[in-house]
């Protein structure tokens, strides 16, 4: 027996290169809760409600459970049309995005209590606010890894279009909150949940003027997209996954934004941005969060399938946002087996 000293020691060393592997509990120790959220009012252009139906239609579930995990799908939460939605200074359609968002969060929050690992598939990135404020009301402090083009962390004051899904982030941050404005209509159930020390981007090319004071006011951790070319995907993984897991080991909350990719690969999408991660940068990061033992719940958010200019665009991106989530819950590339898998004798 090791005594409780060296133990210890281990479990720091363990916990520092953030690799938890003691999952197995079931299969592989992951149970999946996955709610979709087809909604599109934090941004001007239709069809990204399109998104939870095509992930589905394209195997997620099954693909899953083919490779060990306990998946449980909650359906597509509905939306209630909002009449008279006019915008409130600069922000558009306020109150269809407060309470789609206050039903998404007590969704998530429902999904983590039945103790699985919350999957949100959007819709746009406005869901963000739900999603985290959920999965937050459910567990505790959360960190979060926001994977994106853009940093999504406008205020209502520096949004330049009002469109709430550049806005999310700062709903959440207690560093933002006295920033808000106090009047919007059905956002006063937000209780900021995120503090920006918590915060990792990797990803960005296509920040606000008042996105880049607030990231560096605040010390935000960023990896845009020349940190990417300097470090490379493996360095900025190890800084992110050691940001992330030297202090106390908060659950992580991974916010995935299709347009995070490059355009050639995942087209459909309504803000896509050249110079975007690889597909194998894309799936990197998935397998790294997921090698953390720490992912507690994840948003896949703005695929729109009537952005593409072919169907072939469209089945990209999906087949891409489907990759990625299979990284996140535990496929390698380099393959994978059950455990007590045994080779048949002859």
């Amino acid at each position: 027996m090791r005594s409780a000293g060296t133990l210890r020691q281990l479990a720091l060393t363990v916990s520092r290169r953030c690799l938890h592997h003691h999952h197995h509990h079931r299969v592989n120790g992951r149970s999946v809760g996955i709610i979709g959220a087809p909604f599109s009012k934090g941004q001007p252009r239709a069809g990204v409600d399109g998104g939870p139906d095509l992930l589905r239609a394209a195997g997620l579930l099954h693909r899953l459970h083919e490779q060990g995990c306990a998946v449980k799908d909650y359906g597509n939460l509905t939306f209630e049309e909002v009449a008279d939605d006019e915008s409130v200074g600069r922000v558009k359609h306020a109150r269809a995005v407060g309470s789609a968002n206050r039903r998404l969060s007590e969704a998530v929050r429902a999904v983590k209590k039945d103790g699985h690992t919350s999957v949100m598939l959007g819709g746009d990135h406005s869901l963000a606010i739900g999603s985290v404020h959920g999965h937050s009301a459910a567990v505790g402090e959360l960190s979060v890894l926001w994977v994106d083009a853009h940093a999504d962390i406008n205020t209502p004051l520096t949004s330049p279009t009002g469109n709430v899904h550049g806005q999310p982030m700062s709903y959440l941050l207690h560093e933002l909150h006295s920033k808000q404005i106090p009047v919007l209509p059905s956002f006063s159930w937000i209780k900021p949940c995120v503090s920006a020390k918590h915060l990792v981007y990797i990803g960005l090319r296509d920040v606000d003027p008042g996105e880049h004071y607030i990231l560096k006011l605040l010390g935000v951790k960023v990896f845009s997209m020349s940190e990417m070319d300097h470090l490379g995907v493996a360095k900025v993984m190890e800084e992110t996954c050691d940001y992330l897991c030297a202090r106390v080991k908060k659950p992580i909350h991974l916010s995935y934004d299709i347009d995070a990719i490059d355009p050639s690969v995942t087209p459909a999408t309504g803000t896509p941005v050249a110079g975007g991660l690889t597909y194998r940068e894309g799936v990197y990061i998935a397998e790294q969060i997921c090698q953390t033992g720490l992912l507690s719940g994840v948003d896949m958010v703005e695929v729109n399938p009537l952005r593409g200019q072919a169907d072939e665009d469209v089945q990209s991106t999906v087949s891409t946002a489907v990759d990625l989530l299979l990284g996140c819950f535990g496929r390698l590339r380099g393959g994978n087996h059950p455990p007590g898998y045994l080779l048949p004798e002859p």
